[in-house]
């Protein structure tokens, strides 16, 4: 128990003094538009991994002499479409989602237990050496329970978004497919958007206008949200944040 209450008493620590530098950072900003973000290299990200993924057996690229006809392109001029490192190509993100889930259950039990111990095995005159006086050897082993559970879940979920962002090409997978990922801030008076794709595609699913669905993209990671002040009012404070984890009930 003395363990337990140390651990929480570090885990409010730690998160009273990352709540006072976040504190201290936003308090400097007060009456300060949300700074973006610098355009710099996905892969030099601290969270970016180099994606590692199955790959089949390259298979040789044969060139016919006097040909016009390119592997893989869909013209006889150069191919426009993102195919190297550096290239860029535009998403489409058109979700419209819904969910519905009603589930419900319900749980009850009861157990009882009750022996006959009257004699004790001859050493009933001993028992209140080391039970209480008012101990009855008629009811030594009687144990009862009794439980009830009821949980009722709905879930009714609608979402709709429809985006486009330019991504960039970061990496070219040995089998030709393409590892993307691109970011795109818009700021609004005291309120940034924050959009972020990224995820492998496929060169032949990339249109003659160089852009591709969402659903396309395999590995993918969308993420659509904000900061500012609208955002900043919408979360919970620190403390409440912190109730909420360290209290078990």
């Amino acid at each position: 128990m003395t363990r337990m209450i140390t651990r929480l008493g570090v885990l409010a620590i730690a998160a009273a003094a990352l709540a006072a530098c976040g504190t201290v950072d936003r308090v400097a900003n007060i009456g300060k538009a949300p700074d973006l973000a610098a355009i710099e290299d996905p892969r030099k990200d601290e969270n970016y991994r180099q994606v590692s993924l199955p790959m089949p057996r390259p298979e040789p690229v044969i060139h016919q002499a006097n040909s016009l006809w390119r592997p893989g392109a869909r013209a006889f001029f150069k191919d426009q479409r993102a195919a190297q490192i550096g290239d860029i190509l535009t998403i489409v993100v058109a979700i419209q989602d819904e969910a519905q889930l009603n589930n419900s259950t319900t749980r009850n039990r009861t157990a009882s237990e009750d022996a006959d111990l009257t004699q004790f095995f001859g050493l009933q005159g001993n028992l209140p050496n080391f039970l209480p006086d008012a101990v009855d050897p008629t009811s030594l082993v009687s144990l009862g329970n009794t439980s009830a559970h009821n949980g009722t879940g709905t879930v009714d979920r609608e979402e709709t978004i429809n985006l486009q962002v330019a991504a960039l090409v970061v990496d070219v997978l040995p089998n030709g497919n393409l590892v993307i990922a691109g970011r795109q801030e818009v700021r609004v008076n005291y309120e940034v958007r924050d959009l972020r794709v990224s995820g492998v595609v496929r060169p032949q699913d990339i249109t003659a206008t160089n852009t591709i669905q969402h659903s396309q993209i395999a590995e993918a990671r969308i993420s659509y949200g904000g900061r500012g002040q609208l955002t900043d009012v919408q979360q919970p404070r620190y403390g409440q944040q912190l109730f909420d984890v360290l209290m078990p009930f």
